[in-house]
């Protein structure tokens, strides 16, 4: 695994299947410019390699992220810093639009800000004793990391109005609950190898028919049904002529494992 710019995130792509591991251990992981700008150029090369076909998050050490800096906010209220290059929208919003499924392993905490970092995270494995939640009205500010606009797609409006307006932590099995989480695991020290297990199954996945569903699931609110329809029915019909599409059933007919080139 190598250290990304300055060395806030390290980066490993292996079988198919990117780990993108947050690394200001001593800081809990707590985001700063530098490390939000080191995690933007890492999801960068994670986008362009060809080979990669399932992203995985983790952070270094036993806690996952406690979110933004603090020193670096208070700063920024004092009017002591610019304005940074790299935000935390930048950062999500690349995550949106990324070609490959992602997971993230949640150890120790993901609040605040790093509760909305996930939150574009396809699928969120969490250990069943970590912190998860949204703490920004306790803190003199509110949620601007996505939260305010993603929370109501994902768990209705009234449960997103209660996470964000109360400030409170939510159970990882609420979580799960409320489908916020997709795994809860007991011991804190497998929640890497679980969310391993989640991106390498995506891995052997059809990454065309993943990159498309996905598009189509992430707008899946922002249009009218019909056109939704439509529009889905037309991108299925572009995998037909594809060499994956041939792949797939080919070797369903032949009783062996698919081997998908992404073509």
């Amino acid at each position: 695994m190598r250290e990304i710019g300055s060395g806030n995130v390290k980066l490993e792509i292996e079988d198919r299947r990117a780990e993108v591991r947050l690394n200001r251990p001593e800081k809990r992981n707590a985001m700063n410019e530098a490390l939000l700008t080191d995690l933007r150029t890492a999801l960068e090369e994670v986008e362009a390699d060809d080979d990669v076909r399932a992203m995985l998050l983790l952070g270094e050490g036993p806690v996952f992220c406690a979110g933004m800096d603090l020193e670096m906010m208070r700063e920024r209220g004092e009017g002591d810093s610019a304005e940074m290059e790299t935000s935390l929208d930048d950062v999500t919003h690349f995550i949106d639009d990324m070609s490959v499924p992602s997971v993230a392993g949640i150890r120790g905490a993901a609040v605040a800000g790093a509760f909305e970092l996930v939150l574009p995270v396809d699928f969120r494995v969490i250990d069943s004793e970590a912190n998860y939640g949204l703490l920004e009205v306790n803190l003199g500010v509110f949620p601007s990391g996505g939260a305010t606009q993603r929370l109501p797609r994902m768990v209705g409006l009234s449960k997103a109005k209660e996470l964000v307006l109360t400030g409170e932590l939510i159970d990882p099995e609420e979580a799960a609950d409320c489908d916020l989480v997709h795994e809860v695991v007991d011991d804190a020290d497998d929640v890497e190898a679980r969310a391993r297990e989640w991106a390498d199954n995506l891995a052997g996945n059809a990454p065309l028919g993943m990159k498309h569903a996905r598009e189509m699931l992430n707008s899946a609110l922002d249009m009218p049904l019909s056109e939704g329809l439509e529009l889905e029915a037309a991108r299925g019909q572009q995998l037909v002529d594809t060499d994956d599409y041939t792949e797939g059933f080919t070797a369903r007919l032949e009783g062996r494992e698919p081997e998908f080139e992404g073509k």
